[in-house]
């Protein structure tokens, strides 16, 4: 093959679609036994869909949108909610206080307005929410759901990652929301887009469509001086060029030749892993939106979501479904059984009012590996002077594990072309 790519989610996906357009032959080696990676989904009794976490489509770029519009998809608006402590709040919950008492909003409102005044001094995540929030909306919120997302403190979290990711503090629109419970939605995105039928994966179809595929070839080495990789069936290839999707730490540790120094920024990189409790209700509209936040720390899910207010294809009429997603790391262990996360979340379900448990009709326990790349002090650093070495070997990267970046699924679709691209020049 003129195209070597390891890992079929979207990245490789992508690859090897931009890599049959230019008139180049492609295979994808994926170690599961279907391809799609985070993108994929389960089917529980052929009735209810979920999806690995949650997923929803604001592409703005003409390539993603070419693939996923030839998809019949509903247009969602960019609503959620946060939960804390017996209320809700809609999202940025520091824009939107209004269910709090005089009192705390008071409070609030001096903290931000004290908020230190020196953004040059700013070197951690900590520091960061301290400048844009003020002490008291920061250590109430997003400090808390740094724990419960990242498994990590602020102060050991950089700042190159946040982007538009976070909604920067403005103090009309904290007053606003203090005195008005009506407030305009100021997600960064207003619209989000989901397939009508079969999840996420839809998305995605049209490319596994057009792709060469060997399922069930998990790579355990690469030889990079015999250009060879093997395979823990047994089955070993040669490449000519290679395009890898795989996390960029594993990458490394299967490779031949790497000088210690790789070896040891590669093992100092780490990502989040999400166990997911996928719950079936014997009731139509449970979830009060699309997706919710969690703040209160006896409830261990930080995010949830509802597949059946994403499409009603993902569960039996007349039923709701909900998944919630518990994150941990080598830095924050997950030591519960699957029966422990089970009832911490039915709890959940019971404080919030949005299911009893004689309407539950099934949970379901599944564990991701790899979640989200960790942006820990400095990882930036480390990550690119591995990246470097890695390409120069001549491979050519591509995904969020692959470039340990914080990708969503278009933005590791437009890697996988950019690879390619990189290739041909």
């Amino acid at each position: 093959m003129d195209v070597t790519i390891l890992g079929g989610g979207i990245a490789g996906l992508s690859a090897a679609y931009y890599a049959k357009q230019a008139g180049l032959s492609s295979c994808i080696y994926e170690a599961k036994a279907a391809v799609g990676g985070l993108l994929d989904n389960f089917v529980i009794d052929n009735r209810w869909v979920f999806d690995n976490a949650v997923h929803l489509s604001f592409a703005t770029e003409p390539e993603v949108r070419a693939v996923f519009d030839t998809v019949p998809y509903y247009n969602h608006p960019a609503m959620s909610k946060n939960w804390d402590q017996g209320l809700w709040f809609q999202h940025p919950i520091q824009n939107n206080i209004y269910p709090l008492t005089a009192e705390e909003k008071t409070d609030l409102i001096v903290s931000f307005l004290n908020r230190p005044e020196n953004p040059q001094a700013i070197t951690n995540y900590r520091e960061w929410l301290l400048y844009q929030y003020g002490t008291a909306i920061a250590e109430k919120w997003p400090i808390q759901y740094t724990r419960k997302y990242w498994s990590i403190e602020a102060e050991n979290m950089g700042i190159d990652w946040i982007g538009h990711r976070m909604r920067r503090a403005d103090i009309k629109e904290i007053l606003f929301g203090a005195m008005s419970e009506t407030v305009p939605n100021t997600y960064y995105v207003s619209q989000m887009r989901y397939p009508k039928q079969g999840g996420y994966r839809a998305f995605i179809e049209p490319l596994i469509k057009e792709a060469t595929v060997e399922t069930n070839h998990e790579t355990v080495g690469i030889n990079l001086k015999n250009k060879e990789i093997t395979f823990s069936n047994g089955i070993k290839i040669y490449y000519k060029n290679l395009v890898s999707t795989l996390p960029l730490p594993y990458l490394v540790s299967i490779t031949t030749d790497v000088p210690p120094a790789i070896q040891e920024d590669a093992k100092s990189l780490f990502a989040t892993r999400i166990d997911l409790i996928s719950i079936g209700i014997a009731r139509k509209d449970v979830s009060p939106t699309l997706w919710f936040y969690i703040y209160d720390e006896d409830i261990l899910a930080s995010r949830v979501y509802s597949p059946s207010y994403k499409s009603p294809a993902n569960a039996p009429e007349g039923c709701s479904s909900l998944q919630f997603e518990i994150y941990s790391s080598r830095e924050k262990p997950q030591a519960l059984s699957s029966e422990e996360l089970i009832e911490n979340c039915l709890e959940a379900l019971e404080k919030m009012n949005l299911a009893r448990r004689d309407e539950i009709i099934f949970t379901h326990h599944k564990h991701l590996p790899y979640g989200n790349v960790v942006f820990d002090l400095e990882m930036e650093k480390r990550r690119d002077r591995v990246i470097s070495w890695v390409e120069e070997q001549g491979i050519l990267l591509a995904g969020r594990f692959g470039k340990w970046d914080y990708l969503w699924s278009n933005q590791a679709f437009m890697s996988g072309k950019m690879a390619i691209e990189k290739l041909q020049s």
